[in-house]
């Protein structure tokens, strides 16, 4: 999702929690990498990989000049051949310690061979932060959650992964807009990404 997309996005969830509650959650994320030097482990569950955020972080870490944002993406199944960036497997995690930062998207409940991983690396003094559907252990675990149960209205988990990524590799905060209703917005959201581009002639 492009800087334009996520602006209009943005205007569409005016008035509601979701723009605070990300850019509040990309905060600490950047307060807990960059004084450390980097070192974000970026984990999923199982049945979920967590791909699209870790590109997205990726190209913040690039257009903010912060590399700090960029993640290893840490995998539950690495297979032979895999490209090197992708084959990082859970073993990974047992490394975590004070300096490190473990972002778990979990949009299911985790299994509890990654929760014992995650328990353990915050013993070890790892920052542990989670993006999740609600769970009530991954969110005792964490330091900081922003949780996106699966009855929200607004929005979806992926969508919430767009909005604090994009936060992530802001350095001002956006113009405050009126609120609005809901469905106006969202309608004009609509008709801006379905219009097709300008003539030039």
């Amino acid at each position: 999702m492009d800087a334009v997309r996520v602006a209009l996005l943005r205007e569409v969830l005016a008035g509601t929690e979701w723009p605070g509650a990300a850019r509040r959650f990309a905060v600490t994320l950047r307060r807990s990498v960059v004084p450390a030097g980097g070192n974000l482990l970026l984990v999923g569950t199982e049945s979920y990989e967590p791909w699209h955020l870790a590109a997205h972080l990726v190209d913040e870490a690039a257009w903010s000049g912060l590399p700090e944002l960029a993640p290893t993406l840490v995998r539950h199944h690495v297979l032979p051949g895999d490209a090197p960036h992708l084959s990082v497997g859970l073993s990974r995690l047992e490394a975590a310690r004070r300096g490190h930062t473990l972002l778990v998207v979990a949009p299911e409940r985790p299994g509890e061979g990654l929760l014992e991983r995650v328990h353990d690396a915050r013993r070890a003094g790892a920052t542990v932060l989670s993006l999740d559907g609600g769970d009530p252990d991954l969110g005792t675990l964490a330091h900081e959650a922003l949780s996106v149960p699966g009855a929200a209205a607004e929005l979806d988990l992926d969508t919430v992964q767009h909005l604090v990524s994009a936060a992530a590799g802001e350095n001002s905060l956006p113009v405050q807009r009126g609120p609005g209703r809901f469905r106006d917005r969202l309608a004009r959201l609509a008709d801006q990404l379905t219009s097709p581009p300008p003539s030039r002639w």
